[in-house]
């Protein structure tokens, strides 16, 4: 019965609901009055017990080797071997050496908690001189916690470099979960992206072909036919740091269905800001939390450790959430009922109960708050609220530093209507705090240093941030909101479909780079002011010509537009604002395509894959470009946008705002 019948049906929708509230009650009162225990199965593992939850864990590496729930004995992979069902690792490399996967096993294990509430263990490894070059230099401290009547245990690990310790960068840390393939088949990262999943021996050689990248494959021969001809690939399941709230597996079978979730309340010890995009959860069935990455970024935006810095860092708590509900039930209320549980995590962050000083708690945090407003006199005469901007804090750096920042903590919220904020929760230390708002062009940075300590709230009271702007607009393209969603976003061929993506978030589907080759064979895009539309008529992204069976060349898009007086009243403004450039370069001229020297180049910009990896952004860049009167016409003018680089197909921009200004009009 699918989610239509249900809603048609309401007394079974209703009774649904019932079993599953019922089930949850039943088992959390058979377990609440059972303390938490901790066993130990001979000298190589501990198991962490509270009458709900079992989880087995390998000591002393810190490997979760089961968890056991509602009767299953064991919801990891049993077929992977047992340093590959539930582990942290990190992918690092020494300057200019080649990359390295540590799955960063502990060699001492500890009990830091034990008594009928709570139970606290660490696993760590510390770092020797004679492990140089071999061995990340690196302190690391596993924990993971198990409390009286919970659904679940949470995880959290330290990572330390000290002063003096070699150079090294890390690429990649996370933590991952490999789950029964056979039992779970249902996957849900948001209200809207959840589905039935293919089984990962799908992606197998002969069962189907390889495409672009090796993450990507079309499903040629599946075990089951339903996912013949769709496109399997990781990346179309990632979310922004903001969305990345909870996600997980629901169990099919004719057995009670299981939920399994990871629930991440703060987002406080990623990098890279609000809209950084990481990968969830994938065929596998897997579940990752990736705390910091060069996915959607670029490899030189990872952290880089120089000259001995010495640094610390806490990363999570995460929490796994466990729930379920009797036979039949559908995985969209175990969804439900894992928000739920999200929101009650949100509002307990940070958590009281992890053992380790290095995590503060809500009395060692402090909070700041005011009201952004916007200052634009070509828009209005007076200030007006910068209503649901992004403001945060982050560590001291250049105006949008905060995007590229990946060794610190980051503290955001958006603001209301009235532009009024609230930043709660925020770790003791000094920041800058930042911010931007949809429907304008440019970052803010407060000119104060901001220290928070203790207690502390500070009323930073209104604050005005006056965007770019140098005259009145003439034309514009798109909307200012760092993405290029709102553009013309192909269907995808027809080899190559993800049926999730139909009807949503059109972005994410396999190959619409090709689209272009196919929709303009043989000219290029050109976008007429007054008459085109950027939501039918701009392609969402800017990329290389098929040529050959694996030629292709570069592509020049137009904008036509008038202009009249144009004199010699002074300059005028070309705002160029991309919202991900990969290997590309984009030179501007105008009014002469064949001009040797364009008027302008963002020189080769870029490694954010965004468009391969399909997202409708990555890193933000921006271009702010002098257009001299003598570079224009009176009446028709055309600018030529040339991207210049076209070695493979991938290279490119996604556009997400363009504006052309007038001189200036006021003194």
């Amino acid at each position: 019965m699918n989610i239509v019948e249900m809603t048609a049906r309401p007394v079974f929708w209703v009774s649904c609901i019932c079993w599953v509230v019922l089930l949850m009650v039943m088992t959390l009162v058979a377990g609440e009055g059972v303390g938490v225990q901790l066993h130990y199965r001979g000298q190589h593992y501990v198991i962490m017990d509270n009458g709900l939850v079992q989880v087995t864990l390998s000591v002393p590496e810190g490997m979760v080797t089961g968890v056991k729930y509602n009767g299953i004995d064991n919801l990891l992979e049993t077929e992977n071997t047992e340093i590959n069902r539930g582990y942290y690792d990190l992918y690092w490399n020494t300057p200019g050496g080649s990359g390295i996967l540590d799955k960063m096993k502990g060699t001492n294990f500890k009990v830091i908690v034990q008594n009928e509430t709570q139970v606290e263990v660490s696993f760590t490894r510390t770092w020797k001189s004679s492990q140089q070059g071999h061995v990340v230099p690196l302190n690391i401290d596993k924990r993971f916690v198990m409390l009286q009547g919970s659904h679940g245990f949470y995880t959290y690990s330290i990572l330390e470099h000290l002063q003096g310790w070699p150079d090294f960068n890390i690429n990649q840390t996370r933590i991952v979960f490999k789950l029964n393939k056979q039992m779970f088949r249902y996957m849900a990262i948001s209200d809207t992206r959840q589905r039935r999943m293919p089984l990962p021996d799908d992606r197998s050689t002969g069962r189907a072909q390889a495409l672009a990248y090796p993450e990507a494959v079309l499903l040629t021969d599946p075990v089951e036919p339903e996912f013949k001809g769709q496109v399997d690939d990781k990346y179309q399941y990632s979310c922004t740091n903001e969305e990345i709230k909870v996600h997980g597996w629901v169990s099919t079978g004719s057995g009670p269905s299981l939920g399994f979730w990871q629930i991440t309340p703060s987002f406080e010890f990623r990098s890279g800001g609000p809209l950084k995009q990481e990968l969830t959860s994938h065929v596998g069935p897997t579940s990752l939390s990736v705390f910091f990455s060069a996915h959607y970024m670029g490899q030189n935006e990872v952290p880089m450790f120089r000259n001995g810095e010495q640094w610390k860092k806490v990363f999570g708590p995460l929490f796994i959430y466990l729930n379920s509900g009797p036979a039949g039930t559908h995985g969209r209320e175990l969804w439900e009922d894992a928000n739920n549980q999200m929101r009650k995590e949100v509002q307990s962050w940070p958590y009281s109960f992890p053992a380790s000083h290095d995590f503060t708690k809500r009395e060692q945090r402090g909070s700041a708050r005011g009201r952004l407003l916007i200052r634009d006199r070509y828009i209005n005469k007076e200030d007006i609220p910068a209503g649901f901007a992004y403001v945060g804090l982050a560590l001291p750096g250049e105006v949008g530093s905060w995007q590229t920042e990946d060794k610190g903590y980051q503290f955001w919220n958006r603001a209301d209507f009235n532009g009024s904020f609230s930043i709660d929760n925020v770790r003791s230390g000094i920041y800058d705090l930042y911010a931007w708002a949809p429907g304008y062009v440019g970052d803010y940075k407060c000119n104060e240093v901001i220290t928070i300590t203790p207690g502390s709230d500070i009323d930073l009271g209104a604050i005005v941030f006056e965007p770019l702007r140098d005259g009145p607009t003439l034309w514009e393209i798109g909307i200012p909101d760092r993405s290029a969603a709102e553009f013309f976003v192909p269907a995808p061929g027809p080899r190559y479909v993800n049926p999730l993506y139909l009807n949503q978030d059109r972005f994410r589907q396999y190959g619409l780079w090709e689209r272009y080759s196919v929709l303009y064979p043989d000219n290029d895009l050109v976008y007429s002011i007054n008459s085109s539309d950027y939501r039918r008529d701009w392609f969402f992204a800017h990329v290389p010509r098929r040529i050959g069976l694996h030629s292709y060349q570069p592509t020049t898009w137009q904008i036509r537009f008038n202009l009249n007086n144009v004199g010699q009243r002074g300059s005028y403004k070309l705002r160029l604002a991309l919202a991900s450039s990969a290997l590309a370069e984009l030179q501007v001229r105008f009014n002469d395509l064949n001009a040797e020297i364009p008027h302008f180049t963002t020189r080769l910009i870029g490694a954010d894959n965004a468009i391969a990896r399909h997202g409708a952004h990555g890193k933000y860049w921006l271009f702010n470009v002098d257009v001299q009167s003598i570079w224009l016409v009176e009446g028709a003018n055309t600018i030529f946008l040339t991207q210049k680089r076209s070695v493979g197909p991938l290279q490119g921009v996604l556009y997400d705002y363009i504006r052309f200004e007038g001189p200036p009009t006021f003194a």
